[in-house]
Order: structure tokens, then sequence, then C-alpha cells
């Protein structure tokens, strides 16, 4: 089971690397020759039956992660899961859906017709967490969606891998605050996410995060390429609860403003 879950998360890291070639430098520079593990790895989606957050949950079940968390971001109209391994050093999974009916009908329509060209079992293909985009969208749709929803933009574009993997401070060698993490990536010419501050959360929530924004890539839209935000780099500073163990959920307001990582401007 350890090998399925390894192979898994090799092939999403190195599928993520095409369009976030950032991520590789970062890793060198805070791993410093060590292993770095990854706290969690982000997802999103459609809350359309075809490819809805259980879908993509069933490839994590199927291979020893069970459901540990539930969240709803109502601002961005999403709802969302975290699950977690029984090997602590596994990455623990965030994925989040986009409910679709609570958007106009011309948003709607655009992202119906995005899921309507694939096929009915289109997540039970082995490699569905790191397919990329699996339908054709106009730059207009595109940015159309970006218009309304970053989100289902960045989705739109991107399709299905890591939309961020997340350094662990509490398992690096060299850094052991998430001040000295954010002061060696900008002194290595990194942007971070600064909505909301650069640290989201503190110890009080058990939880600090900070991120990069988000490289960019090129796109092929049917009608155009265009050069738009992918993927970004995360990092998480856990702190233990009363009984001693680390925290291990996630805190809403913060993971809220980590999504904008990915705001195209």
């Amino acid at each position: 089971m350890t090998t399925k879950v390894t192979a898994l998360f090799d092939n999403i890291w190195q599928h993520y690397l095409t369009v976030t070639p950032s991520a590789s430098k970062i890793h060198h520079l805070l791993g410093n020759g060590h292993d770095v593990i990854n706290d969690h790895v982000a997802y999103r989606t459609f809350n359309i039956e075809k490819v809805n957050l259980d879908k993509l949950a069933k490839h994590l079940t199927s291979i020893g992660y069970t459901e540990c968390g539930q969240y709803d971001f109502s601002a961005k109209k999403l709802t969302a899961k975290h699950f977690e391994h029984s090997i602590s050093t596994m990455p623990k999974v965030f994925i989040s859906e986009l409910r679709v009916e609570e958007f106009s009908t011309e948003i709607q329509q655009i992202i119906h017709n995005l899921v309507e060209q694939l096929p009915e079992n289109i997540s039970e293909q082995a490699d569905f967490l790191y397919s990329g985009r699996p339908w054709q969208i106009s730059s207009t749709d595109y940015q159309t969606l970006l218009a309304t929803s970053e989100y289902a933009a960045w989705l739109a574009a991107w399709g299905y891998r890591a939309n961020h993997f997340t350094v662990s401070i509490n398992h690096l060698e060299d850094f052991d605050s998430i001040v000295a993490v954010n002061n060696a990536l900008k002194n290595a010419g990194f942007t971070l996410n600064s909505t909301g501050g650069e640290i989201k959360g503190d110890e009080k929530v058990k939880l600090e995060q900070s991120s990069t924004l988000a490289d960019k890539a090129k796109v092929v839209f049917s009608d155009a390429t265009l050069e738009v935000p992918s993927c970004f780099y995360e990092f998480a500073k856990r702190y233990p609860l009363a009984n001693g163990e680390l925290y291990t959920g996630f805190v809403a307001a913060s993971a809220d403003k980590i999504f904008e990582s990915t705001n195209a401007s």
C-alpha cells in the first residue's frame, strides 16, 4: 500500500513540476540535500456528478486514506474535505469543489459544456489525478469565468493536477519557523502571496501557512494561446494540541486566502 501511495504522489509531483518550475528550485532551497516532507496536496473540481469531490477521493480511499474534515467557503461558493493516510508522513489531501448551481446561468452553462465533453467513467482512469485538462475551452470562456470566479477559470484551464504541494516546515532540517522560511524565499527572489498577510493563521489556531504566487505557463485554448497562472508552492507549520499531537486539520479562514495564490492579478 505504501508503494502505491508513493508512486501516486511521485506522478502527481512530476506533473505539477511541468508547469511549476519554481517548485523544484524551492524544494532544493529548503531541503538543502535532505528530504522534504509534503504536508498536503490540494485539488480543485466541480460539484458535477462525473467529476465531483467524491470521485477524486476514491483514488485516495482505495489506497488507505480516510476523510477527516469538511469545510465551507461561502464567498467562493466552495465545499471542501481533507483526507489523511494512516502513515502520518504521507501527504494529506485537500479537495475542494465549486458549487456550480450557485452561479449565473451563463457561468453554469460554460462549466456544464466542459464536463459534458467527458466520458462518464473519466474519473476511473488510473492517472486521473495527474491527467491535466480533459476538455476544450476557448479563451473567451476562460475570461468570462475569470471575471466571476478565479477558481473556476483556473480549473477550466488546467484540469486535474495538483493545484499546489505544501512543504511541512515541522520536518525541515534547516528551518524551524515560517518566518525563517518566508525570509529565505524572499531573499532568493520568490514572491509570496500577501493577501491577508504573508502568514495566514497562528499558533492559537494551531496552523501557520504561507505560499508563493503561482508560476505562469502557456495554455493552448481552442482559439488562442495565453500565459496564465499555473500552480504554486505552500508552506505549513503545525502546532501541538493539548494531547501533544500535531494538529492535522485546516483553518478555513486561512485556506480562503491561500486560494488567491493563483489570482491573475
